[in-house]
Order: C-alpha cells, then structure tokens, then sequence
C-alpha cells in the first residue's frame, strides 16, 4: 500500500507539470497582451509603461524561461502577483477557494445521497410508478444545461418568490441551497440512473439469488451484497465527475454572483489575469487527481479482490 501510494503522488507530479505547461503555452499565446490593459487605453497608452510592466511580470523572456520560474516559485509556495489587483495570487484565491469548497461539499453530498437513494428506490420498485417517474425527471435533467437550470431557479425563488436574495452570500448556509442544487442536479440525474442500471444486474447475479433461496433475511442480502457491488461504478463516476463540477462550478457561481473560484476564473479569463488562470487550474488538477487516488483506495475497501499493488 505504501509503494502505491509513493507511486501515485509520484504520478501526480507529473501530471501537475505537464497540465501546467500545456495550460501555461494556451494562455501565453493566443492572442492580446495581458499587461496591456494595464499600462492605460490604447491611445494614451506608454509604451515605456508596457515595457516595464512586461520585465515586472517576466513576460519580455521566452516562454520555456516563464514556465520555469513560474514552477520554481509554485514549488516554494508562490502562485504570482495578480495583474489588476497587484496582490498575491494566492491571498486573493484563499477565501474564494473556502467559498467554493462549502458550494462543492454541499453540491457532492446532494449527487451521492440524492442520486443513489433515487436510484436504489426506481431499482427495487423496477417497472414501478415510481420507476418510471424516476426515468422520466432524470432522462429530462440530463438533457437540460447548467445554465439553464441555475436561470430558471433563480428566476423562480430568488426573483418571482423572493425566497433568497439575488446575490449569494456564502456566509449565509440557507443561500447555499440554490447553488448546490443547481451545481449537483444533473449529476444526482446521472448517478441515480447508474445506480437503478447496476442495481438492476446485481439483483439477477448468481450469489445473490442464492443468499435469497438459502433464506438470508432480505435487509441482509441488501446491505451485504447488493448495495456493496451496485456502488463501485457510482464511486468511479463520482471521482470522475469531479473535472465538470469544477466546470460547473464557474457558470453557477456566476449566476448566482457566489464569490468563489469559478467566478475568479470567469472574471480572469475575460481580463486575460493569467496568473490568477494558471493558479486556479492547477488547483482544479491536484484536487482532481487527488480524489482520482481516493476513488481507488476506496475500491479496496469496497471490494476485498481488488488490490493495491
């Protein structure tokens, strides 16, 4: 177990770096000048102003020189200075990161408990009113966008309503609920369809036709061994969906003005702050794989046959 594990977070290194750099050359040379914008408008702007901000922020140097010192200062801790504010990256990010963890939690907690309770219930009353109800709603869900869901709750409960205010205070949990849902609904959709189909097979399997005829109580059986096999998928589905909450994060965030992340990244991408990109995107990586290396210590758990090696 521990070789795995030194040789996942080993892995993880590279794929830090190699997302970085990918990451790192798409910013650095589409076109516009981030710096640009800095130095005044186009007409007043001064070119010494321009060249000046660029030796600040090391842009005059070529793109491998960048990347390098940006890695030497990620590894010290050092994310860089965001252009607009003239802050440090990671100041500015901290509280929206704690803001965007409550959204995230809530919205994951929503997709495990909703999506695999609605779905164990369509699975065990399978061809059911209830089933069929169930189908229905989460085949819509799927189909329709985050946006559109996050436009119509708010519509509805914060502006018909007036349930919640327009603009989300993450200081406040009764404002979280909106968000969270908006954020987890389509993913709940797709866990509780996944869950009924793998329920669905390991209520026909061999073993568990025969823990039924040997006359083990039918809870047992449940608890034991259908749910216990039926969650494995769920539990991979769920580490990888991680990549379109991020995703998501930044659409709903923006809708409902929650200050976290994803609204940092919008606002970032439109004023080209790269730094404040970059960051946000490697932390989106690390949390991304280190989940990816939960997911698989849970399979161990989950199921004995499995093993780390």
């Amino acid at each position: 177990m521990g070789r795995y594990l030194l040789r996942r977070l080993g892995q993880m290194v590279f794929v830090l770096l190699g997302a970085t750099l990918i990451l790192f050359a798409c910013l650095f040379v589409i076109p516009g000048d981030p710096v640009g914008s800095l130095g005044g408008s186009e007409r007043a702007r001064d070119p010494a102003v321009v060249k000046q901000l660029r030796e600040q922020y090391g842009l005059d140097k070529p793109l491998i020189v960048q990347y390098g010192t940006y890695v030497g200062k990620l590894v010290q801790g050092d994310m860089g200075e965001d252009y607009t504010q003239r802050r440090q990256v990671s100041e500015i990010l901290m509280p929206k990161l704690v803001n965007t963890s409550k959204l995230a939690v809530a919205a994951m907690a929503i997709d495990v408990l909703l999506g695999a309770a609605v779905g164990t219930l369509a699975a065990l009353k399978r061809y059911s009113f209830l089933d069929t109800v169930v189908t229905l709603v989460t085949t819509l869900l799927v189909g329709f966008p985050t946006f559109v869901i996050g436009m119509l709750m708010l519509n509805l409960f914060a502006v018909q309503l007036k349930w919640v205010p327009v603009i989300g205070d993450p200081s406040d949990p009764v404002q979280l609920i909106l968000p969270s849902v908006t954020l987890a609904i389509i993913d709940a959709a797709l866990v509780a369809r996944l869950m009924r189909g793998t329920m669905l097979e390991v209520l026909r399997a061999d073993y568990v036709k025969t823990a039924i005829a040997k006359g083990v109580p039918k809870r047992q059986v449940l608890l034991k061994h259908v749910m216990r096999n039926s969650v494995i998928p769920v539990v991979t589905y769920i580490g990888i969906s991680f990549g379109g909450l991020m995703g998501g994060a930044i659409i709903t965030e923006t809708i409902f003005n929650w200050d976290g992340v994803g609204m940092a990244m919008s606002t970032a991408i439109q004023q080209q702050n790269n730094p404040i990109v970059v960051a946000v995107a490697t932390w989106t990586v690390a949390i991304f794989v280190l989940l990816n290396l939960l997911v698989d210590l849970l399979y161990a758990m989950l199921d004995p046959r499995i093993r780390l090696s």
